[in-house]
């Protein structure tokens, strides 16, 4: 197993502490990703390792959190790390592009939350990202729906020249989840150099446009690096 590392977040559980996992290796290549150093591979570790990290840090935290590159492509040791959690009476979070959704309905009983990406609208994948996966993804996010035990939370990085209005428009029409999160795009760190000058949206012009489809969905939220999260 391979991972990038972990952090103790107060802001990746909706404010509860939390250990934060990063799993390297992700079978998608989006442009606009931030973490491209895990695409292929992180440092090599163990599961012992792992749980001794939860162990020490579970007298100060809430909440494990397991983030990517995707997660499910350990989908065993994944397993295994939220079992763990689990039985120190820790929430777990999982955080996935929606690629694999056997395998997350294998992780649903262990965890009580799950934050998917929705990239772009599910017709739009292969040609934004450049994989025929919107299917795969909208499996998953009907499948985690339906599971009562879990809260759902669907969230897009609004990417100027990969995504318009429409197209935010046309996902909060197609989704199903307990919160829909709009995200900033930075161009700080980037798989494709050609988003290098593409300049963050403004936080007026997201709020503007998560009032818009706030009608269609359960709760909005719109997070920048300006003001952090804001429900809406």
């Amino acid at each position: 197993m391979e991972i990038g590392g972990t952090i103790i977040s107060s802001v990746e559980y909706n404010g509860k502490m939390s250990l934060v996992i990063f799993m390297a290796k992700c079978p998608l290549r989006c442009p606009y990703c931030h973490n491209s150093e895990l695409l292929d591979n992180g440092e090599k570790t163990t599961l012992e390792e792992i749980y001794k990290t939860i162990d020490d840090s579970s007298d100060f935290i809430d909440a494990v959190v397991v983030s990517g590159g995707e997660p499910l492509v350990h989908s065993e040791e994944l397993i295994n790390i939220l079992m763990h959690s689990k039985s120190l009476n820790l929430k777990t979070k999982v955080d996935t592009s929606g690629y694999y959704p056997k395998r997350l309905n294998e992780v649903l009983k262990y965890t009580d939350y799950i934050a998917i990406d929705i990239k772009v609208p599910f017709d739009k994948y292969k040609d934004i990202i450049g994989a025929d996966v919107g299917n795969n993804v909208k499996k998953s996010m009907k499948m985690t729906s339906s599971n009562t035990n879990t809260f759902l939370e669907c969230r897009t990085t609004y990417v100027p020249t990969l995504l318009n209005h429409d197209d935010i428009k046309q996902i909060s029409h197609e989704i199903d989840c307990d919160l829909y999160t709009l995200q900033q795009f930075r161009s700080k760190s980037v798989l494709d150099d050609r988003l290098e000058d593409v300049e963050s949206p403004n936080p007026n012009e997201l709020k503007s446009l998560a009032r818009e489809i706030k009608p269609f969905l359960n709760k909005v939220k719109i997070k920048t690096s300006e003001f952090g999260e804001e429900y809406i």
